[in-house]
């Protein structure tokens, strides 16, 4: 196996393959066990969503954002609804500004066909909040060993040496 191609004169070493097969593909497993994977989670809402609706989307989108999960808010307008699009604008807007610190904005509200979507990404908060609880645990302390306590025993009867 050749490691330094460069170097003159190049340097190789002999090694079996299958364990060098072996060690690639498991540091790779670490590396992909260590990356973080971003997910996307949806919050579909409407024009005509009503205000406890609007609320249980809200409270959805503040959860994901806890989480660490991106959060896209779309709004699909139907038929006659297309006349009225500042009144989907306002709605994600309206919630882009209620969920406040724990998300930023990546896109701003756009429209791509018949749908209105913003995508939300985690806050700085959230993600100083998240790392406490990824930090590595302290070691565990070493005991301090006690000094042996000295015990007199008690001198026998000339009778029990008997």
């Amino acid at each position: 196996m050749e490691i330094s191609p460069n170097a003159v004169p190049p340097v190789c070493r002999i090694q079996d393959y299958g364990k060098f097969l072996y060690e690639k593909d498991k540091s790779e497993r670490a590396a992909r066990k260590k990356q973080k994977i971003i997910t996307i989670k949806e919050v579909k809402l409407s024009v005509t969503v009503d205000e406890h609706d609007y609320q249980t989307k809200k409270n959805q989108a503040i959860r994901f954002l806890h989480d660490g999960d991106k959060v896209k808010a779309s709004l699909r307008f139907r038929g006659r609804q297309m006349a009225h699009r500042e009144l989907g604008y306002t709605i994600i807007n309206r919630l882009i500004q209620d969920v406040g610190e724990a998300g930023i904005v990546e896109f701003h509200p756009r429209m791509e066909g018949t749908t209105l979507h913003a995508i939300l990404a985690p806050g700085k908060k959230v993600e100083q909040a998240r790392k406490p609880e990824t930090a590595k645990p302290e070691p565990p302390r070493k005991a301090v060993a006690a000094k042996p306590v000295e015990t007199t025993e008690p001198e026998q009867s000339p009778a029990a040496q008997a």
